[in-house]
């Protein structure tokens, strides 16, 4: 029965990792444009991969099949427009902001519409695929902590490289976005405690998900994709205060991969068994 719920949930999984990376990178690169001096050429590529990453969330969005009866959401119709229309907006909106990098503006304003955009997008899909209000507000929050760990590190990753180039860069981008991503991380394990505790999105009870039929997933989703996350992140944000950049890329190419294998833990177990973790 899992092994069903996760193959017929491979589409929600592809469209979440999507996403995710769409606003959660869009919003890293809005967030060191405001707040730091990273170079133009950092910031315009990596708005440009949002672009390109929301585009093709948009894509995979037309491309979703109905809910099965395998999973554990519901169908929305209503609701599938308007976040498509959300998605193409991150778009646009990413493009332009690469435009207006380009021209060296600050364009406060088009980024954080843009970031709207993706949250908006996330919100959507929540309320849409959660049946209602008291599942969609957890399930909101949850992808939007999704996207600031999964589109963060990636961020954090490409500007990793960027400094191997530009070495007269300070280390002021890099420390701020590894110290955001390290909170972002850290409010996913708090919130895997808490969702726990209460039931885990499916009113079981306190901490029943750490046994039975789905235990072996939310283990390597604790283990695997928040435990580690969290040691990486910190050890990214400690060598990055010493200027070790070489060393802080390492760990954040590690980090990259141990929070997507997290990001699709997560998404596989919500669409597959209503399971928030």
């Amino acid at each position: 029965m899992a092994g069903l719920a996760i193959g017929e949930s491979l589409a929600y999984i592809n469209w979440t990792v999507l996403s995710a990376l769409a606003v959660g990178s869009f919003a890293a690169v809005v967030l060191l444009r405001l707040r730091t001096d990273a170079t133009r050429g950092f910031l315009g590529f990596t708005a440009s991969c949002s672009a390109v990453l929301a585009a093709l969330a948009f894509l995979a969005d037309t491309a979703l099949p109905p809910p099965s009866s395998a999973l554990a959401i519901v169908a929305s119709p209503g609701l599938d427009l308007p976040r498509r229309i959300a998605l193409a907006a991150l778009a646009v909106l990413a493009l332009a902001y690469v435009v207006a990098l380009a021209r060296n503006r600050r364009a406060p304003v088009v980024g954080i519409a843009g970031v709207l955009a993706g949250v908006a997008a996330l919100a959507l899909a929540a309320f849409g695929w959660a049946g209602g209000l008291a599942r969609g507000v957890p399930l909101t929050v949850q992808l939007v902590a999704l996207a600031g760990a999964l589109g963060g590190v990636l961020a954090a990753m490409i500007l990793g490289h960027w400094y191997l180039v530009t070495p007269r860069l300070s280390e002021g981008p890099l420390v701020l976005l590894a110290r955001a991503l390290t909170w972002v991380v850290g409010a996913q394990l708090a919130l895997f405690v808490a969702w726990m505790a209460t039931g885990a999105g499916d009113g079981l009870a306190p901490f029943a998900p750490l046994v039975g039929a789905w235990a072996l997933f939310v283990w390597l989703r604790l283990l695997i994709g928040l435990v580690f996350p969290v040691v990486v992140t910190w050890g990214a944000l400690q060598t990055a205060r010493t200027r070790s950049m070489e060393s802080a890329t390492g760990l954040l190419y590690i980090d990259v991969g141990a929070v997507a294998a997290g990001t699709i833990l997560a998404a596989g177990l919500y669409f597959g068994a209503g399971l928030l973790v």
